[in-house]
């Protein structure tokens, strides 16, 4: 199995889509809404929580995402009345970017925790916590994400030039594909400059039909995850 993600929303219509969007990029993956209040009005429930998290949690765990403050503290109580067991997370993450990226990393087989980090660093370069971008480093001033940079970029680095070839380009669907089976490596590679392990980094490119993407790759997995790039790229993604 899969740890499974339970989607908190005041809209029961809001969790639904919610669910629905981040299923196309994980099919393999329990996601649940936990909506709207009992009597289908604007809110959270409690039970419908408490809910969600037995049906999504088929033994690997879950991860909790929510919309708005008083979902959260929803979910906290539902947490609590659970005896706030270990293998369930609640992500601090934006709700539809963090849920897409979560259940990418869930359908890769990762960790609660590496499911729940993927939701928290949906949208911040590198899968570096927003409030550690800014932070200088004791030795330079360099922030982290800057750090980063250059040790990916660093000598021995396995590189390549593809030339995407399938109509819709880098779209959702290979994006995902490609977070997801990356994301399983042990390796830091990048992909025009963005995080190849991020479904998110990757669809903010834009990368159209005849757009060349410059992959490198560092990492005991450098060379592996950059002939993974080649075949999908090459193969169009299986969408010729």
């Amino acid at each position: 199995m899969s740890v499974g993600l339970v989607i908190v929303s005041h809209s029961a219509q809001l969790a639904a889509g919610v669910v629905e969007l981040a299923a196309q990029m994980a099919p393999n993956v329990v996601l649940v809404p936990a909506g709207g209040m009992d009597d289908g009005g604007i809110g959270t429930s409690l039970e419908k929580v408490m809910a969600a998290l037995g049906l999504a949690d088929t033994g690997d765990g879950a991860v909790v995402l929510t919309d708005l403050g008083s979902a959260v503290m929803t979910a906290e109580s539902a947490l609590e009345f659970l005896g706030s067991p270990e293998l369930v997370s609640l992500a601090d993450a934006p709700l539809v970017e963090g849920a897409v990226a979560a259940a990418v990393a869930a359908q890769s087989g990762a960790s609660v925790d590496v499911v729940c980090k993927a939701a928290e660093t949906a949208l911040t370069p590198g899968g570096v916590p927003a409030a550690a971008e800014a932070v200088p480093t004791a030795a330079g001033g360099a922030s982290a994400v800057e750090q980063q940079d250059k040790e990916s970029q660093g000598e021995g680095a396995v590189t390549a030039v593809l030339t995407l070839i399938n109509p819709m380009g880098l779209h959702a669907r290979p994006a995902a594909a490609l977070a997801g089976e990356l994301g399983a490596m042990d390796v830091e590679i990048e992909i025009n400059g963005a995080d190849g392990q991020s479904v998110m980094m990757l669809m903010t490119l834009g990368a159209a039909q005849g757009t060349d993407l410059n992959v490198s790759a560092t990492g005991p997995d450098a060379q592996r995850a950059v002939d993974l790039v080649r075949r999908e790229v090459e193969a169009g993604f299986g969408e010729l």
